[in-house]
């Protein structure tokens, strides 16, 4: 939702306006160590509260939490405009004064692709051209370190990525990635789509 919003420049609450509930984490993207809302009517949030305490659910001194969500929330325009622009800047490489010499979409690989007009969040869908490689094993490509890649690179870097559906593997921007993380990521990328064709 946040993503969303911050990427249409409209308040949430246009989004979910006709909505009959709304679930918020307030990790993972806002950056908060855990928590979410539920929002909704008098009757489902009383149904839902029911069902909390039938199933044990609830917490204690959660003071904390809360302020670290209030934190996400004050800083969330902020934090998820540059997990975009991370995730685009490693979609097509050249956006930004930090420009990044070929992105995916400037690797001409015949193994893997972007359609960068779906590039409008914090998420990147690799798509794999040929049946060289699932997306389970460019996962395992990407997050193996080798003495190799080492050797060529002089960096020993690790990329966690999800397979995400026959031919796509998903790739997410956080808050704890950085700039320069997101360069690490294209650069292991890049090695391994040219060892794969190698």
């Amino acid at each position: 939702l946040m993503n969303a919003a911050v990427a249409q420049a409209v308040e949430p609450a246009q989004i979910t306006q006709h909505c009959h509930s709304v679930s918020l984490c307030f990790s993972k993207g806002l950056g908060a160590p855990a928590g979410a809302v539920l929002a909704g009517h008098r009757e489902f949030i009383a149904e839902a509260w029911r069902a909390r305490k039938l199933l044990g659910g609830g917490m204690r001194q959660a003071g904390v939490l809360a302020a670290a969500a209030r934190v996400g929330l004050q800083h969330a325009e902020v934090t998820l405009r540059m997990d975009h622009h991370n995730a685009r800047r490693f979609a097509e490489g050249t956006s930004g004064p930090l420009s990044m010499p070929g992105g995916i979409q400037e690797l001409n690989s015949p193994i893997c692709s972007v359609n960068l007009a779906a590039v409008e969040t914090n998420m990147v869908m690799v798509n794999l051209r040929k049946d060289l490689l699932s997306p389970g094993e460019l996962c395992e490509h990407l997050q193996a370190v080798s003495e190799e890649e080492l050797a060529e690179t002089g960096q020993a870097v690790s990329v966690l990525a999800s397979p995400w559906a026959a031919h796509t593997v998903r790739m997410v921007w956080h808050r704890d990635v950085s700039a320069h993380d997101t360069e690490l990521a294209k650069n292991k990328l890049e090695f391994v789509a040219r060892k794969c064709q190698e």
